[in-house]
């Protein structure tokens, strides 16, 4: 694989940066995952840190050198980092869980497969148009794809995280056949917050990644001003080997089986992640199975 990645995080108008991001990859598969520490919540930058460690822990058990089955993988992976924020809490005493939203991508062959949850977005531009874009846990963005209009609904209310009390609703969309110069960006509601789709578009459209996404974040926080949220945008460009030569960017071609290279920050919770069993691993299957059991049989 060869592609060009940038990524950086900014802190708005809050106390702190719960926004967490990073990506991994191997000689034949790459892992972009970034998450949205959830604030109203207690250490919403826990939660989102929690959630990167484990699906990164989890991709670098499978990733060898690729992923079987990469919708599998992110559901599993998915609520795998679910029910870790989920322990954490419990294990800590705490009266109300830490949660964040989420979105990640497996890219693999040529193929990109992403899984989400909440308002973390995920765009992919082809050729300088919105080719598509993850819609929002959000009652907002629910009611206005039924095509109804509510006034005086907050778009930023969501009706699933991780870390919730109840189980968290996802979506899984792909493969997405990449070609040759389409870009991929991954961000928190600090950048889509500040600017439309269009404006996103328009800067990815005319600029590699490493140009386009320091201007894009830049312009989100100067139109978020004083309160502006904090701003985490993780993007990739795909190339072919053609392309790459004249470019910066990444190949995984010399990289022997086994090896790993990451941006995913270790941290104190390392330990704890370190703990994550295969009966953490089983559940999260074993959920998956009966949804989908349960969905064949209602469709039935």
């Amino acid at each position: 694989m060869k592609f060009s990645v940038f990524q950086v995080s900014r802190r708005g108008g809050r106390e702190k940066n719960e926004d967490r991001m990073g990506y991994c990859y191997a000689r034949e598969s790459g892992l972009f995952v970034l998450a949205d520490g959830m604030g109203g919540h207690p250490e919403g930058e826990v939660a989102a840190q929690l959630a990167l460690q484990t699906i990164s822990a989890i991709y670098q058990k499978e990733a060898r050198p690729s992923i079987k089955d990469t919708t599998e993988f992110l559901s599993t992976a998915l609520m795998a980092a679910h029910h870790q924020i989920v322990r954490y809490a419990s294990e800590k005493g705490m009266l109300d869980t830490p949660r964040t939203t989420l979105v990640a991508c497996i890219l693999q062959g040529a193929g990109a497969t992403w899984v989400h949850c909440g308002d973390s977005r995920l765009y992919v531009v082809r050729d300088g148009e919105l080719l598509t874009r993850t819609r929002d846990h959000s009652y907002f963005e629910q009611q206005h794809a039924g095509g109804s209009r509510f006034e005086h609904i907050n778009r930023n209310i969501l009706f699933t995280c991780l870390g919730s009390p109840t189980k968290p609703v996802f979506d899984v969309t792909g493969p997405v056949i990449l070609q040759q110069g389409d870009k991929l960006l991954l961000c928190s509601d600090g950048l889509w917050g500040s600017l439309s789709d269009d404006e996103i578009v328009k800067h990815l459209a005319g600029k590699g990644v490493s140009d386009a996404v320091p201007d894009l974040v830049e312009n989100a926080l100067r139109v978020g001003g004083e309160q502006s949220d904090n701003v985490t945008v993780l993007a990739m460009e795909w190339e072919t080997p053609d392309a790459f030569e004249s470019t910066r960017g990444i190949s995984t071609d010399s990289i022997s089986d086994g090896v790993f290279a990451s941006t995913i920050q270790a941290g104190w919770m390392d330990s704890f992640v370190d703990d994550l069993d295969e009966a953490s691993i089983e559940r999260s299957i074993a959920e998956i199975n009966e949804a989908i059991r349960r969905s064949a049989a209602r469709k039935a």
